[in-house]
């Protein structure tokens, strides 16, 4: 490692990123994983659970109104920031609301809340990505990438492991009070965070804001195949962890304290070492190199969630299967937001970012009711097969696209 990368490790930009990075995961598991868990404790049917999924349509369709993120703010915090704090009061206001609620008698009130919580988080999405991106100088992206997913995943470790863990000791309305508290800190060091370059657009309205914006991003070379890769590079990952929480309970009967431990301990571990490792590869590596390689090793990760299929109820494995999907998860999303963050046009970051990683969500959101069926129809062990089968379509995109991700993403330092 070079001595300029390892001065590039801490600052207060990369500080930032992580605490950012903890707030943007904090929600997603408690209207996912966790949600499954609570409704599937209670006795809610499969169909019902799967569909829980369909709650991610406002991650899909945020890029509507990210424009208005590009386009309003409060000038003395900063457009990022400004939002950034909007959507986390947000979302501790309904975070305590939902912990309220009992899914035995309100499945459909939780989902509609469930629904408002996912477009808070959705939003505050909008502004992390847009804010990451412009307060990182190019050469600390791949550095940036990589402690946005470790922090991301620490926060899912929270709010997907040490829930259900926290749940099983004290209750489900415990458990999404504590959430919200947590969500309720996280506030204090986005306000004191350092502000980002903003470039103000020319546009003198928001329709303008955002015509301007799409048109910039549509006259890319290949912007068709771009699209079509960042859909399909995690579809395979999404459709294996769409339902990793009913497999785990219900599919091979781990107990919630079991599963939750599996999380909490070998997922960190995971974390830590894939977060870290892929942060140093991809300030050394070109970005095409990266996403090749950890795409592959994100695929293999899958069949060995087939092979626990197989074997049945064994913790030691399901451990390792734990510990490999989180690391070369890790890897491959590292390298994926790496590369949306260097397509982006700095007037319009929140209007890009927000429409690519909403192309990138497709899978995890609408593959629930697939995933449910697939189940029921052809069982556990096909269904991860067919997880490893699927990552394939977008390795074979990424190769289309070499030329483009070599000349305009590189993420190498000096």
């Amino acid at each position: 490692m070079s001595t300029s990368t390892a001065r590039m490790l801490i600052n207060n930009r990369l500080l930032a990123i992580l605490v950012l990075g903890f707030s943007s995961g904090l929600p997603l598991s408690l209207t996912g994983t966790t949600l499954q868990a609570w409704f599937t404790e209670a006795h809610v049917n499969l169909k019902t659970i799967g569909a829980l999924t369909l709650l991610g349509i406002p991650y899909t369709f945020k890029f509507l109104w990210a424009p208005l993120m590009d386009h309003y703010g409060l000038s003395r915090l900063g457009k990022r920031k400004s939002w950034i704090l909007l959507m986390q009061l947000g979302l501790v206001l309904t975070l305590v609301l939902l912990a309220t609620m009992n899914p035995a008698s309100q499945a459909g009130m939780i989902g509609m809340v469930a629904l408002v919580i996912a477009f808070f988080s959705a939003s505050q999405d909008i502004s992390i990505n847009a804010y990451t991106t412009d307060v990182l100088p190019p050469e600390e992206r791949g550095l940036g990438a990589a402690y946005t997913v470790f922090a991301y995943r620490v926060a899912l470790l929270v709010s997907g492991g040490v829930a259900l863990i926290f749940a099983d000791y004290f209750g489900w309305k415990m458990t999404y009070e504590f959430m919200a508290l947590l969500m309720l800190l996280t506030m204090i060091p986005t306000f004191m965070a350092p502000r980002a370059r903003e470039i103000q657009t020319s546009a003198h309205n928001l329709y303008q804001t955002t015509k301007e914006a799409l048109r910039d991003i549509i006259q890319r070379d290949k912007i068709i195949v771009m699209i079509f890769f960042i859909i399909f590079y995690k579809f395979g990952d999404a459709l294996a962890l769409s339902l990793i929480t009913n497999f785990l309970l219900h599919g091979l009967g781990f107990t919630l304290t079991e599963v939750g431990l599996a999380y909490k301990v070998v997922s960190f571990i995971a974390m830590i070492l894939g977060g870290f490792i892929g942060g140093i590869i991809l300030t050394r590596w070109n970005l095409y190199r990266a996403l090749l390689l950890f795409g592959l090793a994100q695929a293999f990760s899958n069949l060995v969630f087939a092979l626990l299929a197989c074997v049945g109820k064994n913790f030691t494995l399901m451990a390792v299967s734990v510990f490999i999907e989180n690391f070369c998860s890790g890897l491959s999303t590292a390298a994926l937001l790496a590369f949306m963050m260097s397509q982006c046009d700095h007037r319009y970051t929140a209007s890009q970012f927000a429409l690519l990683s909403a192309a990138a969500s497709l899978g995890r959101v609408f593959l629930g009711p697939v995933a449910a069926l697939m189940v029921e129809n052809l069982g556990w062990i096909q269904y991860y097969l067919w997880s490893f089968v699927l990552c394939f379509p977008g390795i074979v995109l990424l190769t289309l696209l070499k030329d483009e991700v070599s000349d305009h993403a590189h993420v190498t330092a000096d």
